[in-house]
C-alpha cells in the first residue's frame, strides 16, 4: 500500500458524501502516501476510473495507482418497483495501474463521453442539495432509483457500439481481433446485441449478470474476475471493456492485458 500514489473510487453508493470512499479506503489500508478522490460516473464509473487512474501513470505523477469500482445499489432500491428491483446488486472490484514498458502490455485508448440530456431517464431524483431529504421526499419514495427502461436499453446498445468502433477505429483494429470483449453487466439483451453489431462470437464475450445482477461500477471488474478464474484471459489478450450509465454516462476502454 506505501507504494501508492493514488487512488480513485467510481462509486454512486459512497458510506457518506463526505468524507470520500476513497479516504475511508486509504486509512483502512494504509496507503501512507497516497491522494485520491470518488468519481460519479454510475455504471461508468470503473472505466472512468481506470482511465483517471491511468492519466496519473502516464504523465509520470505516479508509478502505482488503485482504481476501484463499488456499489451498494441495495441501499437505493425501491423494493416495492419489481421493474428496477429485480436488477440491481451489490458488488466491488479493483485493479492496480503501474507503469509499463514500451513493449509490455499497456492500456492503448479509450473513448468516453456524456449526454446530460438522458439524466430522467435513469436518476435518483431526491438526496442532493437540489432536494435534500424531508418528510414529502421521503414519502414519494424519491429516494431510490428510477429508471425508464426503455430509453435506457435504446441509448445503451447505439452509444456502447459507437463508442467501441470509435476507439477500434481510431487505431485500426477490427473487432474480430479482439480476445474478449467485457461489457457493463446491466442487461442480458444489450451485451448481446452490441455484441452481435460488432460481430463478435459468444465465446469472446463474458456475462456474469446472471450471478451478481447489476452492481453498477462494479460490473466490468467482477466480470474480469470471472475471466481470469475461467482461463479466458492470458498475458497480452486484447481487450475491449464497454459501459453506459446514469447521466448519461460512455465509456470504451482498449487494453491488453498485463498479467
Amino acid at each position: 500500500p506505501d507504494q501508492l500514489g493514488f487512488i480513485v473510487v467510481g462509486t454512486t453508493t459512497p458510506d457518506t458524501l463526505f468524507p470520500s470512499t476513497a479516504c475511508l479506503l486509504q486509512d483502512k489500508i494504509g496507503a501512507h502516501h497516497a491522494w485520491g478522490f470518488d468519481l460519479g460516473a454510475a455504471c461508468s464509473g470503473f472505466t472512468y476510473a481506470v482511465t483517471t487512474g491511468a492519466q496519473m501513470v502516464a504523465t509520470g505523477a505516479h508509478d502505482h495507482v488503485l482504481c476501484v469500482g463499488a456499489d451498494v445499489m441495495s441501499s437505493i432500491i425501491d423494493y416495492t418497483d419489481r421493474t428496477t428491483c429485480v436488477l440491481f446488486g451489490d458488488g466491488a472490484g479493483a485493479v492496480v495501474l503501474s507503469a509499463a514498458e514500451e513493449d509490455e502490455p499497456h492500456i492503448i485508448d479509450f473513448a468516453h463521453e456524456i449526454d446530460g440530456s438522458g439524466g430522467p431517464a435513469l436518476c435518483m431524483p431526491a438526496g442532493g442539495s437540489r432536494r435534500p431529504a424531508s418528510h414529502e421526499t421521503v414519502d414519494q419514495r424519491l429516494h431510490y432509483v428510477k429508471q425508464d427502461g426503455q430509453a435506457v436499453f435504446k441509448f445503451a446498445v447505439r452509444k456502447s457500439e459507437e463508442m467501441c468502433r470509435r476507439v477500434l477505429e481510431r487505431n485500426g483494429i477490427e473487432p474480430g481481433s479482439l480476445d474478449l470483449f467485457v461489457s457493463h453487466q446491466a442487461n442480458r439483451r444489450i451485451i448481446n446485441a452490441v455484441s452481435e453489431r460488432l460481430g463478435l462470437p459468444p465465446e469472446k464475450v463474458i456475462i456474469n449478470l446472471d450471478m451478481y445482477g447489476n452492481t453498477t461500477a462494479a460490473t466490468i471488474p467482477l466480470a474480469l474476475a470471472d475471466a481470469v478464474k475461467q482461463g479466458r484471459l492470458k498475458k497480452g489478450d486484447l481487450i475491449l471493456l464497454a459501459s453506459v450509465g446514469a447521466g448519461f454516462t460512455v465509456g470504451a476502454v482498449l487494453l491488453r492485458w498485463a498479467i
